[in-house]
């Protein structure tokens, strides 16, 4: 808009200007104007600009030549001035647009107050000239204020108002100086008369430019000692080449933003030729997000500040890709000690950053499933939150979550296919939730979900639902379908929760309390849980120094022969007497030392213990056919390497004869890998040691690889047992474990008998042997020896002296 009313203005002027008024006075104050300007220029206060001279030409050849010739020279000699300093063409042509307007309001203002007084040639009192010189330094300043203001390159984070007081008050001084100058100039001129004036005028201009070349090639102290450092080059040579040859970018650029000089090696940073990167000005190449520090930069040089800054910021190529860049600047004057410009040095530092990015990035995701990991998580609940104590609206939850029987997955298609179930997990987790929920791996196969702004929470289990359908699904991992399930645990958000560990631990107790019901399910976390935590934890210490403290005692359930009623041997089972607690039953211990590893040293505690006892009564009750004592192997114990070596040094440490003792493995533990359970149960025989399969049925289906174990006997789990009366199913699984057992050379023994039916029902089943409360509740030591002697009593007495269980059994059998 300001260029169409400026070529306006012109073309208006030279269709009203003379050919008079364009003669050699109009082009010698053109000539001396140009000179003074290209060469002068004042500067404000604390850097905030520069104001040119040439507006004080301009008044002068309005109040010389006239009005209409005045915006021809304003326009000509700003479009001059603006080329000359290797402004782009069009804004230098906008730039002469906006001097012409400015020159044409000046003149017709005048005009429409004073009329054609202040034109050449009329007289006009004094007031009224100085009303002249003071609308047109008004309207000139206002212009120039309002423009420097516009193209500050580098005063930021400052209110408009006291831009406006500190540049607006500057520039006014100086243009309402410069509209005197030109007053009392064009006085003197009138006085002396045209002629004289402009030979004069020409005389001065011939001498300024004579002087300034001097100046101009006037060497310093210190370059003229540079020149004889050197031998005589010239030292501005010099600084060209290294400035031309320097390996990264350097430009030399103006306050106000425009390039005055670059290098080559900008020039290929930038993706521009020379020529294209100097009609842009600095501003243009610049990232917007990294504007605002840099020209916070520039406002601390040009006020001397500082001597010099850098910072790393990010630069637009001409392909308008970034470019992260090392800027430095610092204030460059020219050899005069004016002009005060900046030397920039940028060097390119993008494949740093870039790796600077890709480690960040790795240090807070998931190197396989590229999702964030635990510390990021962490940072996102923890923001959730503090947003939750600002808002208590704000209401969150995280979803803990964890795959079911994973290991299976690992170990029979390896970690590469466990790999791929993961990643397959990930994406089938960010395609089931909302694009704002957060979901992260915390390592192994556990995932977690944040879920925000859930209202009441009345939608998360429906999420929980939506995951478990989403996973239950088929996973194709090389070729093969597989199935997975997961458990998840599921924490809500409540203004007690401070720390994101508080919610984590809370989610993740929630989550192995599901597994604990029976996994593929979600349970939504309460305080009880909290608290059963903390007493497993507490549970877990006692455990550790349980064993220290020999807290630990064997009781002993006898294994009695149902044909006979006689004493065949004993199972040794695990008591843990607390001190606070009383005695602790193995369900609540057991599975802990499972899970912790202490099982092994608590079974090889009770095994020396079982041994010693049954050495001491092999020798104080001889029997024959021998009583044998029964231990348990965990799994744990029996993937032991060492388990031989350790068998074979209680028995020799405690002098039991290895066919007394007899190990229990279960059947799972055997056919976790049948070659080596195989090698393993060999190895044992040939110690001279028994072995039975406890709890037979319950586990994995083994019938097909029975006949290769050297088992001596199969123990019926109690649970066929106590359902035999009640389902006919049962007393056939039994009946055909019997009848298995015989034609491989097995005994059987039944687990849990409790009453007498059940009694009668395994004899006639073909049972052998038996054990459960009908006979005997487990005994301690002492009451074990009692039952010894009371089994073992002459056979009149035996039927006097023996319990109610053994009584029943002995008159059953008459």
């Amino acid at each position: 808009m300001i260029t169409v009313l400026g070529a306006g203005a012109v073309v208006f002027s030279v269709y009203r200007c003379s050919v008079s008024q364009l003669g050699a006075p109009f082009l010698i104050l053109l000539l001396v104007g140009l000179l003074a300007s290209s060469q002068h220029s004042i500067p404000l206060p604390r850097g905030r600009g520069r104001v040119s001279i040439r507006h004080a030409f301009v008044l002068l050849a309005m109040l010389l030549v006239g009005g209409d010739a005045a915006v021809l020279f304003a326009a000509s000699s700003t479009l001059c001035l603006s080329l000359s300093q290797n402004r782009p063409r069009m804004v230098a042509i906008a730039n002469a647009c906006l001097g012409a307007l400015t020159t044409f309001v000046i003149v017709w203002a005048i005009r429409l107050n004073f009329g054609m007084a202040a034109e050449p040639g009329h007289s006009i009192g004094l007031l009224k000239f100085l009303a002249v010189l003071g609308i047109a330094g008004l309207v000139q300043s206002l212009v120039s204020a309002t423009q420097i203001i516009l193209n500050d390159a580098y005063v930021i984070k400052e209110p408009r108002w006291r831009k406006w007081g500190a540049v607006g008050l500057w520039t006014s001084l100086i243009h309402f100086t410069g509209a005197v100058v030109a007053g009392v100039t064009s006085s003197l001129v009138h006085a002396i008369g045209n002629t004289a004036s402009f030979v004069m005028a020409s005389i001065s201009a011939i001498a300024l430019v004579t002087y300034w070349n001097y100046r101009k090639n006037l060497p310093t102290t210190q370059a003229v000692q540079d020149e004889i450092g050197s031998g005589g080059k010239d030292t501005s040579e010099r600084f060209r080449s290294a400035f031309d040859n320097a390996a990264i970018g350097m430009a030399l650029v103006t306050p106000e933003g425009r390039w005055l000089q670059v290098n080559q090696s900008l020039c290929k940073l930038l993706g521009y030729s020379e020529r294209e990167l100097m009609a842009l000005d600095y501003l243009r190449v610049l990232h917007p997000n990294d504007l605002r520090p840099a020209l916070a930069n520039f406002k601390h040089l040009m006020r001397g500040q500082i001597p010099s800054c850098q910072m790393e910021k990010r630069y637009i190529n001409k392909a308008g890709q970034e470019v992260w860049a090392l800027w430095s600047a610092s204030l460059a004057q020219d050899a005069h000690g004016r002009t005060p410009n900046l030397i920039f040095q940028i060097q390119d530092i993008t494949d740093r950053k870039e790796a600077e990015e890709r480690l960040h990035h790795d240090a807070f995701h998931d190197a396989l499933t590229g999702l964030p990991n635990r510390a990021l998580f962490a940072d996102h609940v923890k923001l959730a939150i503090a947003r939750l104590q600002r808002r208590k609206d704000h209401t969150f939850a995280v979803l803990y979550i964890d795959l079911d029987r994973f290991k299976v997955v690992n170990d029979s298609l390896g970690h590469l296919g466990g790999d791929q179930l993961l990643v397959g997990i990930a994406r089938r987790l960010e395609y089931c939730l909302r694009p704002g929920d957060t979901i992260a791996r915390m390592g192994g196969d556990e995932f977690t979900v944040l879920l925000e702004d859930i209202g009441d929470g009345s939608d998360v289990p429906i999420v929980a639902d939506r995951i478990q359908k989403e996973l239950s699904a088929p996973f194709s991992l090389s070729g093969r379908e597989v199935f997975t399930t997961v458990s998840i645990g599921i924490a809500l958000s409540t203004e007690e929760y401070e720390l994101p560990q508080d919610v984590l631990r809370d989610a993740d107790t929630a989550m192995y309390r599901a597994k604990s019901l029976g996994k593929a399910r979600y349970e939504i976390f309460d305080t009880g849980m909290h608290s059963e935590a903390i007493k497993l934890l507490q549970l877990e210490t006692d455990l550790r120094r349980a064993i220290e403290r020999d807290e630990f005692i064997v009781v002993y359930q006898p294994i009695m022969s149902l044909d006979t009623g006689l004493l065949r041997g004993f199972e040794a089972l695990v008591r843990w007497r607390h001190p606070e607690r009383g005695l602790i039953a193995p369900a609540d211990f057991i599975p802990i030392a499972e899970e912790t590893g202490m099982i092994v040293q608590i079974g090889e505690w009770v095994l020396r213990e079982a041994c010693r006892q049954m050495r001491v009564w092999c020798d104080t009750f001889p029997s024959e056919p021998k009583t044998f004592m029964c231990v348990n192997l965990s799994v744990k114990q029996f993937s032991q390497p060492d388990l031989i070596e350790k068998v074979a040094a209680i028995l020799k440490e405690t002098g039991l004869a290895a066919t007394s003792l007899k190990l229990e493995i279960t059947e799972s533990a055997v056919m976790e890998n049948v070659e080596t359970a195989t090698k393993l149960l060999e190895q044992l025989q040939t110690l001279g040691v028994q072995l039975a399969m406890d709890d037979f049925g319950t586990g994995y289906s083994s019938l097909s690889n029975l006949h290769r174990f050297p088992i001596n006997t199969l123990k019926i789990d109690r649970s066929f047992i106590t359902r035999m009366a009640e389902n006919n199913e049962n007393a056939e699984i039994v009946r055909t474990i019997s009848g298995l057992a015989q034609n491989l050379g097995m005994d059987v023994v039944a687990e849990g008998v409790e009453t007498r039916e059940q009694l009668d029902l395994l004899r006639s089943l073909g049972c052998q042997y038996g054990q459960g409360y009908y006979f005997s509740k487990p005994l301690d030591h002492q009451a074990a020896e009692a039952f010894i002697c009371e089994t073992y009593s002459p056979p009149v007495l035996l039927l006097e002296s023996m319990t109610v269980a053994p009584r029943a059994l002995r008159e059953s059998l008459r």
